[in-house]
């Protein structure tokens, strides 16, 4: 399944009482906003349980603990989401420090279970 397939599936299990109801510019009330706001949570969470799921992934492909940590990648993806984040008009100041912190959160998650699932192997 391909990431737009993927997106697509997630949207739709999604509960009817959970549809979207407003848009920024429709919303009148604050229980319109925060209604929306809680909405939007719930999808990021199921997006970032999906994200953490391939780094059991990545713990489970790479040979060793020190392939965890790769800082040209961290790069790499931060340049990335910054990329988009301006196409799609989000502040860089949300982007680049929410990634930084989603990617660190992840990296200390994937060493974690790199270590469950390779127990004593290149512990340092």
């Amino acid at each position: 399944m391909g990431q737009k397939e993927g997106a697509e599936a997630m949207l739709k299990s999604v509960h009817k009482s959970d549809q979207q109801r407003h848009t920024a510019e429709s919303a009148q009330t604050m229980t319109d906003v925060r209604h929306e706001v809680d909405r939007i949570d719930r999808i990021l969470v199921s997006l970032l349980e999906e994200r953490q799921s391939f780094m059991d992934a990545a713990a489970r492909i790479k040979g060793s603990r020190k392939a965890v940590l790769d800082r040209p990648r961290i790069e790499d993806v931060v340049s990335k989401v910054k990329a988009e984040a301006e196409r799609q008009g989000l502040s860089p100041a949300i982007a680049e420090p929410v990634w930084r912190t989603l990617i660190d959160r992840c990296i200390a998650y994937e060493f974690d279970s790199f270590d469950r699932l390779k127990p004593g192997l290149d512990k340092t």
